[in-house]
């Protein structure tokens, strides 16, 4: 299966009830070849209009952080771990975790980043199985093989503006171990994650 299977899977899909109060669904988004997937949550109002990650505040937010590390949207992958917008923006339920989770497996195995950045406590949890989100951000951890990158979500930069520069150093250090990755060298890693 390529992306744009998965893709049409993601817009098809009926498999839970988000499919009835979703306006789209939204499937990740970018580069192909990219050698980091961010992966958020879930579609908030914007992102559900549109159909495409990321596009509201806190799109704009992680916009800032990636130019400030010299890096365009373009160059990265953008997906969430549910792809449809729960209502009311609440947090995803187990059960929408459990249906989405093949779909962002499958995105990860055919892009094979170098490493993968978890944005928030929410996707810190469904992926990692982590809380507490400001013990781990800015940590390299490790599951199965993969590496992970762990900072804050960008909309949390909306409600406290103080950790915009949090969000920005996060991302700036994040390119920076993908460029150490890219020449070879060994990176630290902070925590092991069970399988």
């Amino acid at each position: 299966m390529d992306l744009e299977a998965i893709r049409k899977s993601v817009i098809e899909c009926t498999k839970c009830d988000l499919c009835k109060t979703r306006t789209h669904s939204v499937p990740g988004k970018g580069n192909f070849n990219s050698d980091v997937i961010f992966v958020g949550e879930a579609p908030g109002k914007n992102e559900d209009l549109k159909g495409e990650p990321f596009v509201g505040v806190a799109g704009k937010k992680l916009l800032l952080a990636l130019e400030n590390a010299g890096v365009t949207r373009d160059e990265v992958y953008i997906t969430n771990t549910v792809k449809c917008r729960p209502p009311k923006n609440r947090i995803p339920s187990v059960l929408e975790k459990e249906t989405c989770q093949e779909y962002i497996q499958k995105e990860i195995e055919i892009i094979r980043p170098k490493i993968i950045c978890v944005l928030g406590n929410t996707a810190f949890g469904s992926i990692l199985g982590g809380n507490e989100i400001t013990k781990f951000r800015g940590k390299v951890g490790r599951k199965d093989g993969q590496l992970y990158f762990i900072t804050i979500h960008p909309a949390a930069t909306i409600y406290n503006q103080g950790l915009i520069e949090v969000l920005k150093e996060d991302i700036k250090k994040l390119f920076e171990i993908i460029r150490e990755l890219k020449n070879g060298k060994e990176i630290p890693i902070d925590i092991e994650f069970a399988s």
